[in-house]
């Protein structure tokens, strides 16, 4: 039997599950998805070097997105991204899950693996509220801030 990859074990992961769970959870409540997406960004500050520059502007992207959505300047977030989003998020800021994060070296393989695979499961989102986002540069001079 050939050895299930890290991601796959992650996504079937009862610490996957239960962040799945609470994602509806948070999803009705504005405050803590902005909570949870300035620890998310306050987490992210910990990765390093040159992947990390990708990382965090990723992850600052999709905070950019949920805030945006908490506003409700841009609603075009379909449902499934949202849960999608808010799930990895929340297992991304938890300290035990799959791989625990004091675990030294490895315990953020897990959330860095779980982030990577939203990053690309939801690209095309991704883009399209990046393109909205230039949109309304152009047209109103607003960028969003997460100040």
């Amino acid at each position: 039997m050939a050895k299930r990859s890290l991601i796959a074990q992650v996504l079937s992961s009862i610490f996957f599950r239960r962040s799945t769970a609470s994602a509806g959870k948070y999803a009705r409540n504005g405050l803590s998805m902005l909570t949870l997406i300035k620890e998310a960004l306050g987490k992210s500050e910990s990765v390093k070097g040159e992947e990390g520059i990708g990382f965090r502007e990723k992850i600052g992207l999709i905070s950019r997105l949920v805030k945006a959505y908490v506003s409700g300047e841009y609603r075009q977030v379909p449902t499934k991204t949202l849960i999608s989003t808010l799930a990895a998020l929340i297992y991304f800021v938890s300290p035990i899950d799959f791989i625990p994060d004091i675990l030294p070296l490895v315990g953020f393989a897990d959330d860095i693996a779980l982030m990577v695979w939203l990053f690309n499961s939801l690209n095309a989102d991704l883009e399209n509220f990046r393109e909205w986002e230039r949109q309304q540069e152009r047209v109103t001079g607003k960028v969003i801030d997460l100040k």
